[in-house]
């Protein structure tokens, strides 16, 4: 009896050895983070050792710029301008409620896009469009060993192919941030005034009332989220394997995993800096 007891209560404990085992499966996807998080820094170690020793590619880091910078200015536009309108129209509307004064509409939105809208939209457009065309250029150079003939002509890709698309994008993302912030103020401005009967001297009067740390915590929001961006969709690309199907599934993962760390980070970088007073 004591033998039995004994032998059903060692079985509980011991793992299951099935390939569908879950202390297996967990193990699988730990050391597929841990592979992912160590492939990563070495990327980026790589990065900053070929920007230290061999600088700057100006020709192929300004071409970056303009795919990044240029040609995201109309989604950017939009996305800011629609943003700010709504956020006047709802603060004004909101507050006429409890107010009967449509009151504080330019520091609302001067202080959303600033701190929040303004880095966040931004990325997540920036992200959406760039992330998938990295992913899916650096994916088809891989599964067509454009990548492979690099390292036969001793020429490492990182310092070609991933070192200007970093540096275009840490400068980008925060000069596209600042045109969304000034284009959502405009919007908001348009509203207040035309449907909210807002003198703008008043709007504008609310606007320079929002102090420098509040414009510095969301442009150091930006480098971060530009930095997101640009090391996932390489890592993405550079690890895509399958066809023309594996680098669909990298693009799309490139995106999806990019979009979700800017929203998770968003809020450990306020807590962050809120924490040393910037903002």
């Amino acid at each position: 009896m004591y033998g039995r007891a004994r032998k059903n209560l060692s079985n509980c404990f011991m793992m299951d050895k099935s390939p569908n085992s879950p202390f297996l499966i967990l193990g699988r996807h730990a050391i597929g983070w841990a592979e992912t998080v160590g492939s990563v820094t070495v990327m980026l170690q790589k990065t900053v050792y070929w920007f230290l020793r061999a600088g700057m590619d100006v020709r192929d880091t300004l071409t970056q710029m303009h795919e990044i910078g240029v040609r995201s200015f109309p989604v950017t536009s939009l996305t800011a301008l629609f943003t700010g309108m709504v956020l006047a129209l709802q603060t004004g509307f909101s507050f006429r409620k409890v107010f009967n004064e449509p009151l504080y509409v330019g520091t609302v939105v001067g202080l959303s896009l600033l701190k929040e809208l303004g880095p966040v939209l931004t990325a997540l457009v920036v992200a959406g469009r760039i992330g998938a065309a990295i992913a899916a250029e650096l994916g088809t150079m891989n599964v067509t060993e454009q990548v492979d003939a690099l390292y036969t002509l001793g020429t490492n890709p990182v310092r070609h192919l991933v070192l200007p698309r970093v540096l275009a994008c840490l400068l980008m993302v925060p000069l596209l941030t600042i045109y969304a912030d000034f284009i959502g103020m405009l919007g908001g401005y348009i509203i207040a005034t035309a449907r909210l009967h807002i003198p703008s001297t008043i709007f504008w009067n609310e606007i320079r009332a929002i102090g420098l740390e509040e414009a510095l915590h969301g442009l150091i929001k930006s480098f971060a989220f530009g930095l997101i961006i640009v090391v996932t969709s390489c890592y993405k690309g550079l690890r895509c394997t399958g066809g023309a199907e594996g680098v669909g599934r990298a693009t799309t993962s490139a995106v999806v995993v990019s979009m979700v760390l800017i929203l998770v980070s968003d809020y450990f970088l306020s807590a962050l800096l809120v924490s040393f007073g910037v903002g």
